[in-house]
């Protein structure tokens, strides 16, 4: 219903009453679900005002999901080799997708922005235009966080030979470029 109402995050959502209706459910089902949600810190309940969409992004449910599936060492690396394909993935995609116009953008934003790695492929993931790679690596890079680790960011010349190798349209060395990127960026 949040996404078919196209609510964002600050927006009102419908009273009990009126979910109760447009769900089908029983008021004390929604109750429990609206009571649910904010303990996630999905929404927010300001009194003689309503419920509204929390802005969820950076919320302590990764966190929380985190300390009870990535115990072990082998989750951990798992997280790592997995947002580093869906990374690679992103590069594939992009690169069909690229314009000439974009590579010197963000090869400027490159040479005039302290950036971090992780907005470097925030940027690749939404070029890539494939809503679920992006939903998926913005995920994989909360429990990113959430264990502590951050990608150093390489030298800037390694993010402009990325990008020159995403103009030639040429998997492998997309694919060279971004694993010499992220042995840069871990030692």
């Amino acid at each position: 219903m949040i996404n078919k109402d196209g609510l964002k995050p600050g927006d009102k959502i419908p009273s009990e009453r009126e979910l109760s209706e447009r769900l089908n459910a029983g008021r004390s089902s929604v109750r429990e679900a609206l009571r649910a949600l904010e303990l996630l810190g999905l929404i927010e309940t300001r009194r003689g005002e309503g419920t509204f969409i929390r802005d969820f992004r950076g919320n302590q449910l990764v966190q929380l999901l985190s300390t009870f599936i990535l115990q072990d060492e082998k989750a951990k690396d798992d997280v790592v080799e997995t947002k580093n394909m869906i990374e690679a993935d992103c590069l594939y995609l992009a690169a069909e997708k690229i314009q000439e116009d974009d590579i010197k953008r963000l090869k400027v934003w490159i040479d005039d922005h302290n950036f971090e790695d992780e907005e470097f492929f925030r940027e690749i993931a939404e070029l890539s235009d494939n809503h679920l790679f992006y939903r998926i690596w913005y995920i994989l890079n909360d429990y990113y966080k959430a264990l502590e680790l951050k990608a150093i960011p390489a030298e800037k010349e390694e993010y402009h030979l990325l990008l020159d190798s995403l103009a030639t349209k040429n998997g492998e060395l997309i694919l060279n470029r971004h694993r010499m990127l992220r042995k840069m960026s871990t030692q």
